[in-house]
């Protein structure tokens, strides 16, 4: 049986994990706004991995004997100035995820949950993973500038993104 205070925390971050695809999602829905479709694309695919984050961390809480408890996602942010601040944005927020998974196995290790700390190693693994990518394309946005061909080629590069369903491990 899983502790009730891991449980609780990680309830609270199939929430943040929820939240995170609602962001992706309106981040995608502003990039069409812009006629941006491959980064429209590219943040489809960011969203649907996000559920997948939600609901790898859901069926981990049910397998050891947990109660999933969803609670209220809140209102993301739907406007920004430029494709840039999007991107300066979501590296932000995959920073504070990096956190939050950090806290969550500083919390496993101290209650000596190791099931939990080495279900969480593969989130420690894929936040570097989102961090990097968020960080790559900020760079590669910030080398364009202005320049409206290049903004086109980036677009039409992410725009190849297509979601591939992780293989599910058995945990």
């Amino acid at each position: 049986m899983i502790k009730e205070n891991i449980l609780n925390a990680l309830n609270k971050q199939i929430n943040k994990e929820f939240y995170s695809a609602y962001l992706y999602l309106s981040m995608s829905a502003y990039a069409e706004s812009l006629g941006l479709k491959g980064f429209a694309q590219w943040f489809k695919v960011q969203s649907q991995e996000e559920l997948d984050h939600a609901m790898k961390i859901y069926s981990y809480v049910i397998e050891r004997g947990g109660r999933v408890k969803l609670y209220a996602i809140e209102k993301p942010k739907n406007d920004w100035m430029s494709i840039i601040e999007v991107f300066e944005d979501g590296y932000k927020h995959e920073q504070l995820m990096t956190e939050s998974i950090n806290n969550l196995m500083d919390l496993a290790v101290s209650e000596k949950d190791y099931a939990t700390v080495n279900f969480l190693q593969w989130f420690v693994n894929e936040q570097v993973e989102e961090e990097a990518s968020f960080s790559e394309i900020l760079d590669k946005l910030k080398l364009i500038g202005d320049d409206k061909r290049g903004l086109f080629m980036l677009d039409k590069d992410l725009g190849q993104r297509v979601y591939t369903s992780p293989i599910t491990e058995k945990i």
